[in-house]
């Protein structure tokens, strides 16, 4: 059976670490019918946009997408292709796993967490204004009406929306994965102690949704400092988490560090009926063309697109074999070295010619 996925390879070291996961996943033996798009710099370059309605509807078609990193500019030039591609298709279920892998440089082993993240919402919507507009004029003077709290003049503004159905969405999201995988305990993520009305909405959701699954799945909260200090220090006690926006990117980058890095780290945004695998990472754009960087997340992000289509075995195929090649710790890139400047570290393509041969 033959599978027709979007494939965006993305800007910088996208273009190569794509092509190393559809040289794995060819190796694992699943006949993928690719649609390629472009997306990003290049979509700018040739459309004058960074996204087409042209892709979107190619990903509403074919229903899967795995796509390269995405360059977003930071403090100027355009939003974020990534969040729009969530926000435009509906992807409200962030999922990124963090999961040890043996011969990866980590400070704890074992690490076994899965974080759910809402996708839609929180300070990500991207409802700014900007300083000195007269939107933010006019913003600021209604909120200080109506506030005790005044909002200086020199100050740009963004919101933060939280609803009742997105939060019940993704809290009920969390607790169908963690029963379906047979996981114990999901732990809600907030600030509910300082924004009681937004964040206090987020966690009493939770609470609520949580009493549904009260005979399967544990439930437990947490406030998003005190988290971060807890899954460095106590990381076994954790199990699935759920989050607002903003805090499961921060969280999942900080629960990356503790299984090696973002170059194995996979992430995956889920709709009703529409998937989209991407690894966690950014482009990278001083390392682009240089057969240097780990594919190892953009594999990883192939191997959930593989259960996702249903290609179980060849999913558990690919996952080994990036197993094997991580615990011989031989055919690796630099970043997995033990000594970064290690002289007998690989490409890109030849760490997945290495992970080809061990299926």
């Amino acid at each position: 059976m033959s599978h027709r996925v979007t494939l965006l390879p993305g800007d910088g070291i996208g273009p190569e670490v794509t092509a190393a996961m559809k040289m794995c996943v060819e190796a694992a033996g699943v006949k993928i019918d690719w649609e390629v798009c472009e997306a990003g710099e290049t979509s700018i370059a040739k459309y004058g946009k960074p996204l087409t309605n042209e892709v979107l509807d190619s990903i509403r078609r074919n229903k899967t997408a795995i796509k390269g990193p995405i360059t977003t500019p930071v403090g100027k030039g355009f939003r974020s292709v990534n969040v729009q591609l969530r926000q435009s298709l509906d992807l409200f279920a962030c999922v990124r796993p963090c999961l040890y892998y043996e011969g990866t440089k980590t400070p704890i082993k074992n690490v076994n967490l899965m974080i759910f993240r809402e996708n839609t919402e929180d300070l990500y919507a991207g409802i700014e204004f900007d300083l000195n507009t007269p939107e933010v004029t006019r913003l600021r003077t209604l909120i200080n009406e109506m506030s005790l709290k005044k909002i200086k003049e020199d100050s740009a503004i963004s919101i933060k929306p939280i609803s009742v159905s997105a939060s019940k969405r993704i809290v009920k999201f969390a607790f169908e994965w963690a029963v379906h995988m047979g996981r114990k305990k999901v732990t809600a993520v907030h600030k509910a102690n300082i924004m009681k009305f937004s964040d206090g909405l987020f966690l009493r959701c939770a609470q609520e949704v949580a009493q549904a699954y009260a005979d399967k799945v544990e439930f437990s909260d947490c406030i998003v400092d005190n988290m971060c200090m807890q899954l460095v220090q106590h990381t076994h006690l954790y199990d699935c988490l759920v989050l607002p926006n903003l805090y499961g990117d921060i969280v999942s980058d900080l629960c990356a560090g503790l299984i090696g890095g973002l170059g194995i780290a996979p992430g995956a945004n889920y709709g009703d009926d529409i998937a989209l695998f991407e690894p966690v990472h950014g482009s990278a754009p001083k390392y682009a063309g240089k057969n240097k960087v780990n594919p190892t997340a953009t594999i990883l992000s192939a191997v959930w697109m593989l259960h996702h289509l249903k290609e179980e075995a060849a999913a558990t195929r690919l996952d080994n074999a990036v197993r094997a090649v991580l615990k011989e710790g031989k055919d690796v890139t630099y970043d997995l070295k033990a000594d970064r400047n290690d002289p007998s570290a690989v490409g890109t393509m030849q760490m997945a010619e290495a992970i080809c041969k061990k299926m």
